[in-house]
């Protein structure tokens, strides 16, 4: 499950962000964040049912530049994309159908 993964503090370019083909989701938090933490959960429960798009988890934070392109203000906020373009976000998720409801709107579910 990719909410078990840490965020990682080395994060791609948005340049590589930007030229990522098929369903992605960006995933900005820290992993001492207590929303962060929270979410994780309902965030892997959701992904269950979407194997092919990808989970990018990026530790954002001051001087962090990924997260100001996307103006990341709260933790942890999800973008949502389509062959390099945001589709929607989801910022302080409460819920796993309201997480599984924006991944249908970048994929089909499935195994």
């Amino acid at each position: 499950m990719s909410a078990d993964i840490p965020y990682a503090e080395v994060a791609p370019t948005r340049d590589e962000i930007d030229a990522m083909t098929g369903p992605v989701v960006v995933d900005f938090g820290t992993n001492w964040c207590g929303f962060c933490r929270a979410a994780q959960p309902l965030i892997g429960q959701a992904f269950d049912g979407y194997a092919g798009v990808r989970h990018i988890k990026v530790e954002d934070g001051q001087g962090r530049r990924l997260g100001r392109s996307f103006s990341v203000k709260l933790w942890p906020t999800l973008v949502f994309m389509r062959d390099g373009k945001e589709v929607s976000r989801l910022v302080r998720p409460g819920s796993v159908d309201e997480i599984a409801r924006q991944l249908a709107t970048i994929d089909a579910p499935g195994v």
